[in-house]
Formats: structure tokens, sequence, C-alpha cells
């Protein structure tokens, strides 16, 4: 298709007829053509279309339009006039070439012209100006009315394609807009400043000033035209009713209307969620918004509801923002007061005063708290028995609390009391038992049997928890009361706690222990005073005297007991390079009875220590080595000097440090190759290890040798105990080369160590391993070793036939042992015939 843009010629259309446009390379033969001509432009030439004997003239027909013509000799196509797009789109011509006489020669052949769109004509709004309604809290996005542009240019192209745009937003009191627009569909909306900030009360109607323009506004001379939206505000529809009240246990028939609501959208499908996970929920919404209760509700099962209204549209998307509902049950006076407990049981002294509290009736009520309907009220129906009086006992009517009217109990009259309580809320009552029981005072003391029980000898090597005493004390307040029960102890006589003494809660009866080792060089006698009490306090006027008192001596006796140590282990951290008999430290031990003391080491395994066995001193005896062992224990004992059998054990932990003594080693499973031929930019991987601590082992890694080592190797470091070692070029021979490599740590003096590392370059397998041929090596025994060679042989020979011998005269032995066996055996079977 040809396209020719910008061939206008202010020429009159004979001077066309008469132009030759061979120069103009827009020339041929005639056959079927395409033409794209952009629209407008004026007079211009389109094409010439050259003729062939014996064609002396063109002529064309079809779509002109009085705008497109042919110059009949020169076959010139031509416009004299201005194409439109709009008006016309494609013109199409049938174009002829005739001969003298006017009989067609060739043709026709069809000539189309396309007019090409030019962005002539701006867009337009179908409407001068748009009104619009929205409703408070819309959803942000959610298009409530819609502006519509059109222009008459191509649609297929830029020229025909709008954007739409907000220019002005009257008023506009928010640092954001409170609408938006759809740039390509024209649709208006609330944005999110807008869903919550528009409000009626505060400002109702809104003038948005919308522009269009064209080639979809991607560049500054695109056509624009403007409209005026004025958008009227009103209130939502869409509100959460206030809090529902639902009274519990109503009789209405189900279900019940609650509430309504409704939505600023027509249309829409109203449902119900809730986030509680309920295994039912007792409300529902139909289509019109309207909610109910669908069953009766209790207040003591769930007093509160909480859900959300949804609104959908058709393909189930949210129209509206969720609503929450509350939904309050109200109580009505439908339980009666229950007693907390089966049984009240309360106990009272019998010399409790007038107004005493003696303790409180509980009881619950399952309505609402705070409401008459679980107001409780308390009052004393019945007391058995009703001695000395009927009327021993008052209760608070509003708390519960039992009170004492007089001071008239007497366990010796009444031992029990059973009382009826009624309890009452406005409607429903119940009776709840309280008994009560009158407890003896504390008005007798514990009286010894013995005041003096003389004296009690043991051992000074008796084992804790030992009893070495039964004492007894008698009370004559009511058994099995704190006023009874008697509790033992040492008042003097033992001022660190020696001897304890526990009680059969059943007799009394107390039991002296031993609670601390004795020692008969600390204490070897204790004179005690016990004095005998009970939990419960002793009524005012009573006090304890010399009968809750008794005493007793105890003897502790010698025994001859082993030497001891200050502690069970002894640590001590030491250099691994202390030199041989220095002083590591000193253990001592005393013997209880005096006795001299003798030291001596058992589990040193490696011989390093040695000690005095006079003083406790211990002493390196060899060298020291951390690396054999770091944490090295011996048991250390000390023996009576008149009594070896009479020792004790304590336990040397010697923490030995580290010095820097042993100098790195290359680490490595094999030796390094390299595959022969060397291509350039091999390494082999070199790891060094220390027997020293860690902090020793940080190495750095250098050549030695000569030049010629150098000039061929070189090695970087990878990190702190790794290296590379390179060759510096490829031209290696196929052998194996001694490599002097120096290592040294980081010790205070670092060590260092000399390796001759040897190096393998190789032929190399498909798998990347160095192939070594094995070479035969051939050569002739000497003088000695033939010698020796011949009189093995003949040693091996000579055990063979003596071999052979052997067995031919043992088997010769047998085979007459044989014969003769049945000879015998012949001459029997003879004569039992």
């Amino acid at each position: 298709m040809f396209k020719l843009c910008g061939l206008q010629f202010l020429l009159v259309i004979h001077s066309a007829m008469c132009q030759n446009l061979g120069d103009l390379r827009v020339t041929g033969p005639l056959k079927d053509m395409n033409f794209s001509v952009p629209e407008g432009g004026g007079v211009r030439f389109i094409y010439q279309f050259t003729s062939e004997p014996p064609a002396v003239s063109f002529r064309a027909t079809g779509e002109k339009d009085g705008i497109i013509d042919i110059v009949p000799k020169t076959g010139i196509l031509y416009l004299n006039g201005s194409l439109d797009w709009e008006t016309k789109a494609a013109h199409r011509l049938q174009v002829e070439s005739l001969d003298e006489k006017g009989n067609i020669v060739k043709g026709p052949y069809t000539v189309t012209i396309h007019v090409e769109d030019i962005n002539d004509n701006p867009p337009e709004f179908d409407q001068i100006k748009y009104t619009g309604v929205v409703r408070q809290n819309s959803r942000p996005g959610k298009p409530f009315m819609y502006v519509h542009a059109t222009d008459r240019d191509d649609p297929t192209t830029p020229h025909g394609q709008l954007m739409y745009s907000i220019l002005h937003h009257f008023p506009n009191p928010y640092t954001e807009m409170l609408f938006q627009i759809d740039s390509v569909t024209g649709a208006i909306s609330p944005s999110k400043m807008g869903s919550y900030y528009l409000d009626p009360q505060k400002q109702d109607t809104f003038t948005l000033v919308v522009t269009v323009k064209d080639m979809a506004g991607m560049t500054t001379n695109a056509f624009a035209s403007s409209a005026d939206v004025i958008i009227t505000v009103k209130e939502s529809l869409w509100k959460a009713p206030p809090t529902i009240h639902i009274q519990e246990n109503s009789t209405q028939s189900y279900p019940v209307n609650i509430s309504q609501v409704h939505s600023n959208e027509p249309d829409v499908i109203y449902d119900l969620f809730e986030k509680e996970k309920l295994p039912r929920l007792p409300f529902s919404i139909d289509q019109n918004g309207v909610i109910y209760v669908t069953e009766p509700l209790d207040r003591e099962e769930k007093d509160t509801y909480t859900f959300f209204v949804v609104t959908k549209d058709n393909e189930g998307e949210l129209v509206d923002k969720p609503l929450h509902v509350h939904v309050t049950v109200e109580d009505i006076n439908d339980n009666p007061p229950v007693c907390q407990q089966a049984v009240t049981v309360l106990e009272v002294q019998e010399n409790e005063g007038a107004g005493s509290n003696i303790g409180t009736v509980f009881a619950t009520d399952m309505d609402k708290e705070g409401t008459l309907n679980s107001r409780l009220q308390f009052k004393i129906k019945s007391q058995v028995p009703a001695v000395p009086a009927s009327d021993l006992f008052f209760i608070q009517q509003d708390t519960g609390i039992l009170q004492l009217i007089s001071r008239s109990l007497n366990k010796r009259i009444a031992s029990n009391y059973s009382l009826k309580v009624l309890v009452t809320d406005a409607v429903f009552q119940t009776i709840c038992d309280v008994e009560i029981h009158v407890i003896d005072i504390n008005d007798r003391i514990p009286i010894f049997e013995k005041s003096d029980y003389h004296n009690v000898t043991v051992a000074e090597s008796l084992p804790v928890g030992t009893v070495i005493l039964e004492i007894q004390a008698t009370d004559g307040d009511e058994p099995a009361t704190g006023s009874s029960y008697i509790i033992y102890q040492v008042k003097e006589g033992d001022p660190n706690n020696m001897f304890i003494i526990e009680t059969d809660p059943e007799t009394n009866r107390g039991f002296v222990k031993v609670n601390k080792a004795l020692d008969f060089e600390a204490a070897p006698v204790y004179n005690l005073v016990i004095n005998a009490t009970n939990p419960e306090p002793l009524v005012p006027g009573v006090q304890y005297n010399s009968s809750s008192l008794t005493l007793f001596k105890v003897f502790v006796t010698n025994v001859d007991e082993p030497p001891v140590f200050h502690k069970t282990v002894y640590e001590r951290k030491v250099s691994e390079d202390i030199p041989v008999n220095t002083l590591v430290m000193t253990l001592e031990a005393y013997d209880p009875e005096g006795d001299t003391v003798r030291y001596s080491l058992e589990g040193d395994m490696r011989k390093w220590l040695r000690i005095d066995s006079t003083t406790g001193q211990i002493y390196t005896a060899s060298t020291l080595d951390r690396e054999q062992q770091e944490m090295y224990t011996v048991d250390v004992v000390a023996s009576e000097l008149n009594n070896a059998a009479q020792k004790s054990k304590t336990t040397l932990i010697l923490h030995l440090d580290d010095v820097n003594d042993n100098p790195p080693l290359l680490a490595m499973d094999y030796p390094p190759f390299f595959c022969y031929p060397l291509s350039g930019g091999e390494r082999a991987f070199l790891q060094a290890t220390d027997a020293d601590e860690q902090w020793y082992s940080t190495f750095t890694f250098s050549l030695a040798g000569d030049m010629n080592t150098r000039n061929n190797w070189e090695i970087s470091k990878v990190n702190a105990t790794h290296a590379y070692l390179s060759p510096k070029h490829a031209n290696f021979e196929e052998k194996v080369y001694n490599i002097p490599v120096i290592i040294n740590d980081n010790g205070k003096p670092p060590l260092e160590r000399k390796v001759n590392l040897e190096v393998n370059v190789c032929k190399c397998s498909s798998e990347k391993s160095c192939f070594i041929e094995v070479q035969r090596q051939h050569y002739w025994p000497t003088t000695g070793q033939a010698i020796g060679i011949l009189i093995g042989v003949l040693l091996v020979i000579g055990f063979i036939i003596g071999g052979v011998f052997l067995h031919m005269k043992y088997k010769q032995k047998n085979e007459q042992k044989s014969h003769q066996k049945d000879v015998k055996d012949k001459s029997e079977l003879n004569r039992l015939a």
C-alpha cells in the first residue's frame, strides 16, 4: 500500500493534466492498488499509472465523490479537495486504460483509497450538566453515577480514546478529594476519605468539574472538554440499630420481629454472620432487612449476642460495610436461691461472747446480679436443740452472717446445734442446713508424767534420726482438738538444735531424736529442759507452769573417728608447663581425737604428683601435659598414724591451663596431586591442626627453600586453618615434587614446623583421580640370597619326604594290627563252632 503524505501542490486542475510525474517515483503499471491518505490536506497527487500500447488514456469510475479523479492522458490519480474520515473512511474506484477508439485495453482494476484519521475532533459530553445522589457512608469505589462523552475520531486509534478526570472539586475541605472517577468508564464513586467524611449535616451539595481528554490523555496537544457534576449527599439508610433488648424465656410466637435495617442500594441480598461460632445463632433476617429472633432466649445460658448484618449483590460481592448488631437478653426472676453447700458446718468456742460472728451462710441466685431478681434474704426458721434457749443464734437478713445472741453456750449442755435457714428472693425460697459444733476452750495445760527423766548415754556416732528417749504429758481438754494436742520443744540446753522432738497425734507421746551428728569433742554433755504447749492459745487467766516442764541429761561418749578434711573436693588451676617439684597446694585434715595424721595419694595414674605424708603438701612429680589429660583427678587419703584403718578421702581436681608447646601439623588424608598436563588455575587444599588450645590455632603458611620453589609454587591463605597451594605455571613434568612448607601458629612465642610436602603431577582417570603405573623391577638375587633360597627348598622337600614315610609306616602298622585281629576273630569262631 502506498502512502503519500504532503505532496500538496497549489495548482489548478489543468496544470495537473499537463504535468509529467515520471521523476516522482510514484508511477507504475495499471493494477489493483491500495492507498492510505490522511484526511484534510486539500489538492494533492496520489499516483501515476503508466500506459502500455495500444493504451493512450485512462478512465476512473466509482466513489469519486467529486474529490478524486484521474487525468486521462497522463494517468495521474489526484485529489481536488480534502478527504474526511468522519464522512467516509474508504473510497473504492475502478480504473481502466483505453485505446484511441475508447476501447478498454486493461481493467477495470480496483483502486482503494483508505482515509487515515487525524485528531481533528474534540470529545463532547452527552450532557452539559450531570446530577447525582450519594448516600452517607457509601462503600468506597462503588459507583453511584456515570458521565459519558464521545469523540468522532477513529475509536481504534488514540484519537478516539478518552480519559476522564476530576479537574475541580467544590468545596474541598480536606487534603484529599471526597470523590473519584474511573478514567475509562466515567464512573463516579466516593473515595476512602469520602466514604468516611461525607455528611449531609455538614455539606449536602458538591460540584465537580469533570474533564475528558482524547489521545488517552497522554499528550499535551490532546483535545479536552469538561462538564459540571452536581452531587447531593443524603443521609445513609444503612445504619446499625441501637442495642436490642429481648426478655428471656418469652412466650411469644416465634419468629419475632426485633428490628430492621435498610441498604442504600436497591435489590440487595441481606444476610447474617457471627464471629462467636455458636452451635446455633437464634436470629434470622429476611430480604426486606427485617431481623427476627427465632426461639426463646435464656439469660443464664447467654446474656448477650453480637452478630453482623451484610448486604451482597447477585454475584455475592459485599455492597455495604457490615453492620454490628448487639442484643442484650433481659433477666426475669426464673431461678430460685441455691445453697452453696449442702450443709454449712461452723465451729464456735463455748466461751464466745455475745454478738460474735461465728460464720456465714452462703447462697447464690443465677438471675442477673445487682437486680431485685437476685437479691437474697436470710431468716432462721428452726434451732435444734432449743436448749438452754430457742433463740441462741441470730442471722443478718441481707448478708447471711450468723452471730451469738448471748454468752450461754456450754459444751456439756449441747455439743452441736442444727439450724434451718430460710433463703428467699422476690419469688422463690430455699432451706439451707447449718450445723454448729461447740468446741471446748483451752483451759487446761499439759502436765508431764515425770518432772525429771534423769540421764541418757549415747555414742557420738549414733545416726541422725535415732530415738534416744520417749516422754509423755497429758492434757485434760477435749481430745483431738488444738486445745489438747501437745507440742514438745527443747527450751534450754540445746543452742545448736542437736535434738528434735516429734509428737504422736494419737497418744501425745513425745519421741526425742538426734537431729544433727553428735560430737564428743564439741559437747560431751547436754542438760536439756523440755516444755509442753498447745497450738491453741490458753484462755485468759490460765498460764503454763512448771508442770509443763521436764528435765534430762544426755551424755555423749567418745568414739574413735577418722581424720576429717575441710572440703570434700579441692580444685586448683595450674599451667601445664610448671617445673617438676613445684608445690601445687596443701591439703590438711584433722583428727577429732587429736591423733597424728598421715597423707597419701590414690588414683595418680600418670604419676604426675607426689604428696608429703606429714604436711599434706602436693608437688609435681613429673611433667604435666594438657594434651594428654586436661582435667586430672586424684584422691587424697588422710589416716591416723596409730590406726591406719581410720582414714578418709577427699578429691583433688587439677585443671591444666594450656601453653603453646605443640607445633602445628598438616592434617591431610592423602597427598595433593595435579592432573597432567596442567591447564592453569589448579589449586590444592591444605589444612593444618594443632594439639594446643583453639586460640593458638591460627596458622600462617609460607614456602621455604630456594627461588626455584618460589618461582614454581605459591601459597594463599583461605582462613585461620586452611590455605591453597597453587602452581604458578603449567610447565610441569609428570613426577613427584617435594615442596618445603613452613607452618607457624600464633602462640607467644609462636611455634614453627617445616614440612616436605609431596605433590604428585600425574595422569588422571576420568574420575579425576591420580593414575600411577606400577613399574616392574627385574634383578638377580645375590649369592647369599641364592644359598638361602636353596636351603629353604631342600628343607621343604625333606619335610615332605619325612611326612610320606611316617604316613606309610603308620599305615603298615595298622594293617598288621588288623590282620592279627582278623586271625584272632577267626580262631574264636572256630572255637565256638
